[in-house]
C-alpha cells in the first residue's frame, strides 16, 4: 500500500525533529515552514515555548511579498539573522521540518549563515 505525500511528509518531519532534539538540547530552535505561496521562518525557545523572533516573505519591508522563490527564502534568511542578532541569539539549531534541504530551504540557511548565525 503506497504512502501519500502528506504521510511521508509528516513521517520526514518528526524523524528530523526528534533526531534534532536529541542532539541540541538547550539551544534555539530555527523552524522553516514553507508553503506554495510563502517562505516563513521563526527562532524558537522550546524550553520555555516563546517564539524570540520571526520573519516571512509576507512582510511588506521584505520587498518579496507572495513570492516564493530562492530570492525571497535570501532575504528572509537576512532578516532571521538580523533580527536574532537583536534577540541575543547567535547559536542555533536548524529545523528544516520535513522539507528536503535542497533550492529555497537551502538559500534560506546559507543566508542565515552569511548573516552571522551559527548552525
Amino acid at each position: 500500500m503506497a504512502n501519500s505525500k502528506r504521510t511521508l511528509f509528516l513521517k520526514r518531519r518528526l524523524r528530523v525533529r526528534n533526531r534534532l532534539r536529541k542532539h541540541n538540547v538547550g539551544k534555539m530552535r530555527l523552524s522553516v515552514h514553507r508553503s506554495n505561496k510563502n517562505i516563513s521562518v521563526q527562532l524558537i525557545d522550546d524550553v520555555n515555548g516563546v517564539t524570540l523572533a520571526s520573519a516571512s516573505s509576507l512582510e511588506k519591508d521584505l520587498g518579496v511579498v507572495g513570492k516564493n522563490n530562492v530570492d525571497a527564502a535570501t532575504k528572509v534568511g537576512a532578516a532571521i539573522a538580523e533580527r536574532a542578532k537583536k534577540a541575543g541569539v547567535e547559536d542555533c539549531y536548524f529545523d528544516r521540518g520535513g522539507f528536503l534541504f535542497h533550492g529555497k530551504v537551502k538559500a534560506l540557511a546559507d543566508a542565515a549563515r552569511e548573516g552571522g548565525l551559527k548552525f
